[in-house]
């Protein structure tokens, strides 16, 4: 008999991720077909806020604008955070947020005004599931995907599938601690990550607080200050990047988080640093930036949801 074609109906099911971030709140959510029906972040003070009322009002700002046909129909929800996790949701310490010991998926369950699954994941590995997630070519390879934001983390995907490592922390080289490479032993985030650089930036500026976007700028225009302090991080990313592939072989490094930015600027001194640092038998990664602004952490949590539903 001639086969009959079937397909999903999107509709059918929707799915929620949150992603609470130190900064911001991102929402996304999706449909059956794990394309992307909603898609907004607000700021936020992560550091200034405590954890129940961080949760609490990215609970509310997922269900603010849902009619009650679309609740019924949220099958689960999928929360991220830039934390050291379990596998069950439980955030051992997120420094830049100011959390220790937290069941984040009961508080979250607490805080739902319906009952609905809930899974939690750091924000590297759930921007990593989200980047990788559906698609008819099946992803190959060891691909280390970064999340530059305020601090750095990690995700590593081997032949589609994430590895999390024994404790959930693989991938985590922004806590690499590094010496000579950019002024005093510190941590890798401390010079890749966003607070850093507007810190240094301020230094070297008369703008009482100048944004992201105008250091940016200055980068474009050779001001010497900003050149310095992006020098200062493409050398940091070699050293990390370095260091990562010699123990996972990485194919591909993804950059996601609003730090990405900077790369295709300083890209070829990064080039330049990896070469002068390792030897030359070792390939060269290739660094790419996530240009789908959608692809995040919280597009990832989503995924992550609608994964656990499918199975």
């Amino acid at each position: 008999r001639p086969g009959i074609m079937i397909e999903l109906v999107p509709g059918a099911a929707t799915f929620v991720g949150v992603e609470i971030g130190v900064e911001h709140i991102s929402i996304v959510e999706i449909d059956l077909a794990s394309k992307i029906v909603v898609n907004r972040a607000v700021a936020f003070d992560g550091a200034g806020t405590g954890v129940e009322a961080a949760v609490e009002r990215a609970v509310k700002m997922a269900f603010a604008d849902f009619p009650p046909e679309r609740l019924q129909r949220c099958e689960g929800l999928g929360i991220a955070v830039p934390a050291q996790m379990d596998r069950h949701g439980c955030v051992r310490v997120a420094p830049l947020l100011g959390w220790e010991n937290v069941q984040l998926a009961d508080l979250v369950r607490a805080a739902l005004p319906f009952p609905v699954p809930v899974v939690a994941e750091n924000d590297a590995n759930a921007f990593a599931i989200g980047a990788t997630y559906g698609g008819s070519e099946p992803h190959s390879g060891v691909t280390l995907f970064l999340v530059m934001e305020s601090g750095v983390g990690g995700g590593i995907v081997v032949n589609g599938s994430l590895f999390r490592g024994a404790h959930g922390l693989a991938g985590e080289i922004g806590h690499l601690r590094i010496e000579g490479v950019a002024g005093p032993a510190r941590s890798l985030e401390d010079v890749l990550g966003l607070e850093c650089i507007l810190a240094r930036h301020r230094e070297t500026t008369a703008q009482i607080d100048p944004t992201f976007q105008t250091f940016l700028g200055e980068v474009r225009d050779r001001v010497p200050g900003a050149v310095a302090i992006a020098e200062d991080w493409a050398r940091a990313l070699a050293y990390g990047v370095i260091q990562a592939c010699r123990i996972i072989d990485a194919d591909r490094i993804v950059l996601g988080g609003s730090v990405a930015e900077l790369y295709p600027l300083m890209a070829a001194r990064v080039t330049h640093h990896i070469q002068a640092m390792q030897e030359a038998s070792f390939p060269l990664p290739g660094i790419e930036t996530n240009n789908d602004q959608t692809i995040g952490p919280a597009f990832g949590a989503a995924c992550m949801a609608h994964q656990r539903y499918l199975s």
